[in-house]
């Protein structure tokens, strides 16, 4: 199957939020949303968005930067949030419980840091500046595709 791609414009914060929340309406047990982007990107913001949309707006949704792995419990689906960002090796991501994480939803900052270690079927979101927003560029490695509407491509 090849890798299918949505690019998508956000001009501002507002807006990836709406993709967290976007995302979050089609979000299953057992999927991996894996977001990339440096530093201010918006990782946390899509993330709290997404997390919000599933857990209520109440919900505090803290960056895990320093705690390594934030957990929300919905009445659907358990949200397991990692911020990978300080991880030396691959390895340590054990230590994490990630194996635990497999039946809720895994939002995962920092992502490359697990190398070989990252589930193949996954939904990668690549979020980078642009002038004075951002672009989403979403890789569609399981069956995100299927599920969102827009105009997916091949990736050549």
């Amino acid at each position: 199957m090849p890798i299918r791609t949505l690019s998508l414009p956000l001009p501002g914060e507002a807006d990836t939020a709406a993709l967290g929340e976007r995302l979050a309406e089609h979000a299953r047990p057992g999927d991996v949303i894996a977001l990339h982007g440096d530093l201010g990107a918006g990782k946390t913001t899509l993330a709290r968005a997404l997390i919000r949309s599933l857990a209520g707006p109440e919900t505090e949704a803290p960056s895990p930067t320093f705690t390594l792995i934030q957990t929300y419990q919905t009445p659907g689906l358990a949200i397991w949030h990692f911020d990978l960002y300080r991880l030396n090796d691959p390895r340590e991501a054990r230590e994490l419980g990630m194996e635990e994480a497999v039946d809720g939803l895994c939002l995962i900052e920092w992502p490359e840091r697990l190398g070989q270690y990252l589930p193949s079927a996954r939904l990668e979101v690549r979020l980078s500046f642009a002038g004075d927003g951002r672009i989403a560029r979403l890789e569609d490695l399981y069956d995100w595709s299927s599920r969102l509407d827009g105009d997916w491509r091949p990736t050549p």
